[in-house]
């Protein structure tokens, strides 16, 4: 078949699947389906239960659902105390976050000292693994690159099929020390293959933090300032979990109940964090305010600024999605407790940065947004700056390539599936298996020569 016969075959087909499997939407109605595995109200379908963390978005008052401002805890400690504890100490978070999520309890001073010597003595790749497979066949995407070379390791796991909890947590401090790496190099072979940069590998340094190290890794000079670590490891601890309900968490936890190895567990979570709608939206934020700056002449215009978010609802602006990109959450209702931490640093950054200015616009956004949202749609909760509408402007401001905003991303939750996927084989529970009913029409089978 000729290409542009192939092509035409495509079209046509493609537009009898969306008229022919289009499903009445008043049928999930009639038949009460939780759309997303929520109910109507947004409130969650119970499906697990799980001690690694806790959203809190609503009160219950008289029997009603009441939002409330957000609360996020890891393994029952609010993170915000988390962030406030290593901040006043000095000391940068992530590590202490990963070890709390893998093992429940903040460590002492010797448990957190043999966990970094751990992950730092894992923080290396096999032999010849970054010629052999980040760099042959760069990917345009970074995070098929990360998956491609997590699905790779495990060709060089001596025992990759053992789903023991004792291996799997082998397995999980091996990820987390070498994602940082998997997610820089893979930026650095499509630097080079597609924007024809220079090729620059920097092997990781001892004695400084994950955050550290992806910024010593990442620069051509290997620079960073304290607070850019800082806010870089902030930005790993915020992102390191976020319940069992996360589309990506909720796949290891399918995933995993199948009794897959890790590898294979962990690849399924990087498909789902990868899209729009979950990962990749931070991306989508920065995309939306630099047609923004682009599309509104005078940043600090609120009609001219308005005008601009209602073409954005309209789907009249930007991508035409109907969506104001980083506002609103599917849990959190009145506000983020992660944006809200976020924000505190942000003005910081802003001012060292020189990017005051980029920063009231995202200050101005936040407020119009909220407002408009309000009055042009129907919204049974409230809506908020979610953990998206901040971080890719870190990110930007951190002089991150917007290419690895997504896998840092991962770098961070890696933790947090690690943690889920122990708590699945613990409990050994069901294989999840959730139903879908059919509402096709029954049809006779017609023999080929009868068919017109």
């Amino acid at each position: 078949m000729e290409k542009k016969q192939a092509n035409e075959f495509i079209k046509k087909y493609s537009a009898i699947l969306c008229e022919r499997d289009a499903i009445d939407n008043e049928l999930y109605t009639k038949y009460e389906v939780k759309r997303g595995l929520r109910d109507i109200s947004g409130k969650g379908v119970l499906v697990g239960l799980t001690e690694i963390s806790e959203i809190i978005s609503y009160i219950i008052e008289d029997g009603d659902l009441v939002p409330c401002e957000g609360k996020l805890y890891y393994r029952g400690i609010n993170v915000e105390n988390i962030v406030n504890g290593f901040l006043e100490e000095n000391r940068f978070g992530f590590e202490e976050t990963c070890f709390l999520l893998l093992f429940g309890h903040l460590p002492d001073k010797t448990e957190i000292g043999m966990f970094t010597a751990l992950i730092e003595e894992n923080t290396v790749l096999p032999e010849n693994f970054i010629r052999d497979t980040i760099m042959n066949a760069a990917s345009s995407d970074m995070m098929n690159s990360l998956a491609k070379s997590v699905l790779t390791l495990y060709a060089y796991d001596d025992n990759p099929d053992d789903i023991s909890i004792e291996n799997v947590l082998k397995q999980s401090i091996k990820l987390i020390s070498q994602f940082p790496l998997l997610a820089v190099y893979g930026y650095q072979a499509y630097a080079h293959y597609y924007d024809h940069k220079s090729l620059i590998i920097h092997t990781p340094q001892s004695g400084l933090s994950i955050a550290e190290n992806i910024l010593y890794m990442l620069r051509p000079d290997s620079g960073y300032t304290k607070l850019e670590a800082q806010i870089l490891d902030l930005s790993l601890v915020l992102h390191a979990e976020h319940g069992g309900g996360n589309n990506s968490t909720f796949t290891t936890h399918v995933v995993t109940s199948s009794h897959t190895d890790t590898y294979s567990s962990v690849v399924a979570s990087l498909g789902s964090l990868k899209g729009p709608r979950h990962g990749g939206a931070n991306v989508k934020v920065v995309q939306m305010f630099r047609d923004i700056k682009e599309k509104v002449s005078d940043w600090n215009n609120d009609d001219e600024i308005n005008a601009y978010l209602e073409k954005l609802l309209n789907k009249e602006g930007f991508d035409r999605s109907g969506l104001i990109y980083g506002m609103g959450h599917a849990v959190y209702s009145l506000s983020d407790p992660r944006a809200l931490i976020f924000r505190q640093f942000v003005e910081r950054l802003a001012s060292e940065k020189g990017r005051d200015d980029e920063y009231k616009l995202y200050s101005k956004v936040e407020i119009l947004a909220k407002q408009m949202i309000g009055e042009k749609r129907r919204i049974y909760k409230g809506v908020s700056a979610n953990v998206d509408f901040y971080s890719g402007f870190v990110y930007s401001m951190l002089d991150l390539p917007v290419e690895i905003f997504t896998p840092l991303f991962a770098v961070a939750r890696i933790a947090g599936w690690s943690a889920h996927r122990i708590e699945e084989l613990v409990n050994n529970g069901k294989i999840i298996r959730p139903a879908y009913k059919s509402v096709t029409k029954v049809q006779s089978y017609v023999p080929m020569n009868k068919r017109q």
